[in-house]
Parts: C-alpha cells; sequence; structure tokens
C-alpha cells in the first residue's frame, strides 16, 4: 500500500499529461471541423444562393437563414457570423488551401486575417502566423503594430514580395527583408527624455524577452559588449544575436543620435571579423543593424548598405499617433516603389 501512495503523485501527473494533450486534440478537431464548415456555409449562401452579387436581397437572405438558424441552434448563427462565412469564402476560394489552413490556424485567427484588404499583406501575417505560431492576441498586436509596414519587405516590388511568400511558404525560409524592420518599437524600456547608449543597452537586457518579442522570436542572444581584436586594438560590438532560420549571426550597434557615415565602417570592421573569426561553415555571412534615434534617409541610400549586409533602422522609446505613424510609413514605402520604378525606367 505504501508504495502505491508513494507512486500517487506520478501517476496523478501522467493522467492530467493524458487528459490535457486529449482535450487539446479534440479542441484542435473541433476547431478544423467548424473552420470547414464556416467556409462551406459561406461558399452555399455565396455561390448558390446570392449568385456572387450583394444588394438587398442579399441582406434579406442572410437575415432570413440567420433567424431560422437562430431558433434551430441558437445565438452562435447571429448575421455577423454569416457574414464572417461569406468573406471566409469569398478571400479563401480553394478547398484545398481551406483544408491546409484549417489545421494550422484557428477560426479566430482566420476571422481576423480575412478582413485585412490588401492580398499581399495578407499572406504575410498568414505566413508569419503559421511560421512563429502566434496566439490570436499576438497577431493582432502584429497588426495594429503596422509590422507588415515596417518590415523592408513591403517597400519591395509586388513580384519580389510574392517570391519571398513563396519560400517561406513552401521551405520555411525567411529573407532579410521579412525580418528587419523600421522603425523598431521599444516603448517597454520605458526611457524617457534624455538617456545614453549604455542606458539603453542596460535597458534592452533588463527587458530582453520583450526586446527578442519585438525584433523577431527567431532571434537568440549571443553577447552583450563582444570583444574583437583588430591589430591590437580593442572594439565592442553592443549586442550579438543568432538568427536561427537565416543562420547568421547579427550584430547589433546602438546609436543615440542621427545616423552617420561613419557608422557604416565601424559595422564594416565587426561584420568582417565576425565572418573570419566566428561564422561556422555552414553558416551565411553575418548581417550588421544599426539602431539609431534619427535615420537620414539620402545617407543610407547613397552608401548603398545593403551591399554591405548592413541594415539602418530607428527607433522609438515611445509610441507616436498611430495614425501619424500609418500616414509616414506608407509615404515611406510609396517613395521607395518609386525609386525602384524610376532605377528601372534608366536601366
Amino acid at each position: 500500500m505504501s508504495n502505491i501512495q508513494l507512486n500517487l503523485p506520478e501517476i496523478f501527473t501522467e493522467i492530467k499529461s493524458l487528459i490535457d494533450e486529449s482535450r487539446q486534440q479534440v479542441a484542435t478537431a473541433v476547431n478544423s471541423a467548424m473552420s470547414l464548415l464556416y467556409w462551406n456555409i459561406g461558399k452555399r449562401i455565396n455561390v448558390e444562393i446570392l449568385k456572387d452579387k450583394r444588394a438587398e436581397y442579399g441582406e434579406q437572405i442572410v437575415q432570413t437563414l440567420s433567424a431560422q438558424l437562430r431558433r434551430e441552434y441558437g445565438s452562435g448563427w447571429s448575421e455577423k457570423q454569416l457574414r464572417h462565412c461569406l468573406r471566409f469564402a469569398e478571400i479563401f476560394q480553394d478547398e484545398e488551401i481551406v483544408s491546409a489552413l484549417r489545421r494550422q490556424l484557428s477560426w479566430t485567427h482566420l476571422k481576423t486575417l480575412i478582413y485585412i484588404a490588401d492580398e499581399l499583406k495578407r499572406d504575410f501575417y498568414l505566413e508569419m502566423c503559421r511560421l512563429e505560431r502566434w496566439s490570436t492576441r499576438i497577431l493582432q498586436d502584429r497588426i495594429n503594430s503596422m509590422l507588415y509596414e515596417r518590415t523592408a519587405i513591403s517597400k519591395k516590388p509586388e513580384l519580389t514580395i510574392k517570391n519571398d511568400l513563396e519560400l517561406l511558404k513552401n521551405e520555411q525560409k525567411l529573407s532579410p527583408d521579412l525580418v528587419f524592420r523600421d522603425p523598431y518599437f521599444l516603448d517597454f524600456l520605458g526611457l524617457k527624455d534624455s538617456y545614453s547608449e549604455k542606458d539603453l543597452e542596460t535597458a534592452i537586457l533588463a527587458e530582453l524577452q520583450n526586446f527578442i518579442i519585438e525584433m523577431g522570436s527567431d532571434f537568440a542572444f549571443m553577447a552583450r559588449q563582444k570583444r574583437i581584436t583588430v591589430d591590437q586594438d580593442d572594439y565592442y560590438i553592443d549586442l550579438l544575436f543568432y538568427h536561427r532560420r537565416m543562420k547568421c549571426l547579427v550584430a547589433i550597434d546602438l546609436k543615440v543620435g542621427k545616423f552617420e557615415a561613419a557608422h557604416k565602417g565601424q559595422m564594416e570592421l565587426y561584420l568582417r571579423w565576425l565572418e573570419k573569426y566566428e561564422k561556422l561553415p555552414d553558416e551565411n555571412p553575418p548581417i550588421g543593424l544599426i539602431m539609431c534615434s534619427y535615420k537620414n534617409s539620402e545617407h543610407v541610400e547613397l552608401l548603398q548598405l545593403d551591399k554591405s549586409n548592413i541594415k539602418v533602422a530607428e527607433y522609438l522609446t515611445e509610441l507616436p499617433d498611430i495614425k501619424l505613424l500609418e500616414n509616414k510609413l506608407h509615404q515611406v514605402i510609396e517613395k521607395a516603389k518609386s525609386r525602384l520604378i524610376s532605377r528601372a525606367d534608366q536601366n
């Protein structure tokens, strides 16, 4: 009897694990089945009843169907829910795509994604959500923080965006343009008014988990003030990370103030040293990220930093008005794409 009593905690833990695992499997199966049901309902209403038209007749049909379904199955079948079903079937018309999505994302994920009007933007969030396994709350936070508009990929030609997203979807390959952002939101650091680069670095390390969440889940912290020696002179890399999917070291240089041309040479030295002494044979060349409080766009353009594997981004320690930020980011995107078109015309 005593042996049984001694084993009870272990047995309880094992049984609890089995129950929790079974519940999760059931919940996943139910969610998957419900998502397919919603898609079939939306398709049926849209194609066979509304004939792909949206008019008063359509409104009446949805109202009537909702009333009948609520009488039979309860309040879950509101007009709003039927419109979600319609939207779902309109956005994802291929049943094979839906079958794949419903096994990876919950209905709440899908319901959020279907109301993103821009197809490329929607595909970006969809693929990143699948890759990094975002919760529905994180997905909504990413959308609210304009993650897509802050990535370099949003400023590229449409074909480039599609190609990068296809690589991400089919081979789980992340391009640097999908990884790096501008600006970075560092409001969680609690920095106000004046602060030094050391204060910034210390605050980041104190909030390392939040910093990595903002940077992206594939970043792994390696070192602070990484010392490198060149010709008996010592230099220090502020922060050194490793990115698992890109398979490369990422050196981060923190600057309080504006970006200056001299910062390029400093980062190039760091990257060449890392490539010579730290890069493993199966890794890709290291990438440098210069984070500054103000980015001189013309400096960045003329210095052609991409050719040196260097990224420059602003960071914000206080969040601006979201509408002002939205307007600013859209202007940046349009300017970037206009420059690309102009270069293509010249060539």
